[in-house]
């Protein structure tokens, strides 16, 4: 039975959400540590007030299925904003930087997990959070700093497709590992080929039936154009979880389809308001799971992983910038942009969740996103600052003035 304070609980809850997004708007910050720090707070230790309870137990479910939503729609504008061609188009240098980029922080989740004495279901989520940048930070700390249309900014977005690419993948292997339940090999394989035959047959059915939805779409009111849209990605999402494939694949697998549609412009400035808040909650709602004194354990390794990461994607940096032509002080604008972690860790950890693994991985998870969502921006915006001070500013020859002669000849030249 629904509380009769269900309305106002969630009302308060998104006004709280709200205000802490006014606050880091006005510092010029990632509003996603904001969202779940506010939600630690008023989780499990917080007071009542008179007729409000601000632990939110009553309405909690509800924001964890706004949560949920918000997962969904996070996943779907992404496949939305992919881009095939951009991949393809950037080459060698994207490949092989973002390869590079994967196999060092991947191998750092294998040594962090090693160290942590994790068994291996918990050591292959540790991975996938390692190895998972945040899209979200990302994009938001380019535009912020107005590096959009710097040259590294393409290698940056390039690798962060191919990490995208590698992430689902590694979302449907734990899907078999984890989420059935199943210790055997041949049926977690077999459940993994599963999710990895559901990518690449909806990827190329769906892509056939890319004329006939853009014909449904044709000339269809805003109502009825948005509840095409949401029918079909709920229905594949909820699908893919039936066959034991994570739903955020499957809402990823309906944007990637719809990013060939003549309609795409519109698809993503309607669904985007959806995704701002629905991901919003899904930010709060994962705070609110979190008991802030249970950090403690996780403090340390979590610290050092942050570190580890840190280097890591600095490394995989370098090598991006070299084989893409670029100056070496590109290396440390790549490694530290990239460096934040966001809702994808936080997705990797759920899956943990559901499957019942160690609680250790929720701590860790909490501390880490914390940690990288803060540091990464501030050390992308004084990269240049960093690079200097360690290896001084690059040495530019000055050009020799020209003469007025030279100047007037040089006019006078056919």
């Amino acid at each position: 039975m629904l509380s009769h304070t269900l309305i106002l609980e969630v009302g308060i809850a998104v006004t709280l959400v709200a205000l802490v997004g006014l606050i880091s708007n006005r510092l010029r910050f990632s509003v996603i540590p904001f969202f779940i720090l506010i939600g630690m707070v008023l989780g499990q230790h917080a007071p009542t007030i008179g007729a409000v309870d601000l632990t939110f137990t009553e309405s909690k479910p509800f924001i964890d299925f706004m949560g949920r939503l918000g997962v969904l729609f996070l996943l779907f504008y992404l496949g939305l904003e992919f881009s095939v061609g951009r991949l393809i188009k950037s080459g060698k240098s994207i490949i092989s930087g973002g390869t590079i980029y994967v196999i060092l922080n991947f191998c750092s989740g294998l040594l962090i997990g090693f160290l942590m004495g994790l068994p291996f279901k918990e050591m292959m989520v540790l991975c996938g959070i390692m190895t998972s940048s945040s899209t979200a930070i990302v994009a938001k700390v380019l535009t912020d700093l107005k590096r959009t249309a710097n040259p590294e900014t393409e290698v940056i977005m390039g690798m962060i497709m191919f990490d995208d690419l590698f992430i689902a993948m590694h979302i449907s292997f734990l899907s078999g590992l984890i989420l059935t339940g199943s210790s055997s090999f041949w049926a977690v394989a077999g459940t993994s080929l599963l999710a990895l035959g559901f990518i690449l047959t909806f990827l190329i059915l769906g892509r056939r039936l890319v004329p006939a939805i853009d014909k449904l779409l044709q000339d269809k009111t805003s109502e009825l154009f948005i509840l095409i849209i949401f029918s079909l990605l709920f229905v594949v999402a909820g699908f893919s979880e039936t066959i034991h494939v994570a739903e955020a694949i499957g809402a990823l697998m309906a944007g990637l389809v719809l990013a060939d549609s003549q309609y795409i412009k519109r698809i993503e400035q309607m669904v985007s308001p959806y995704k701002d808040f629905f991901g919003a909650m899904f930010f709060f709602s994962f705070g609110l799971s979190i008991d802030p004194l249970t950090l403690g354990g996780a403090v340390m390794w979590a610290s050092i992983a942050a570190g580890v990461t840190v280097l890591c994607n600095v490394a995989s940096g370098y090598f991006a910038a070299r084989f893409s032509g670029l100056r070496k002080r590109n290396s440390v604008d790549i490694g530290f942009t990239l460096a934040a972690r966001g809702e994808f860790s936080i997705i990797m950890a759920n899956i943990g969740k559901a499957g019942k693994l160690l609680p250790v991985i929720q701590s860790f998870v909490v501390v880490y996103v914390l940690i990288l969502s803060i540091i990464a921006p501030l050390l992308t915006k004084e990269s240049r600052n960093i690079w200097n001070k360690v290896f001084g500013k690059d040495k530019i020859g000055n050009k020799p003035l020209k003469t007025l002669s030279e100047l007037e000849s040089q006019q006078q030249r056919p």
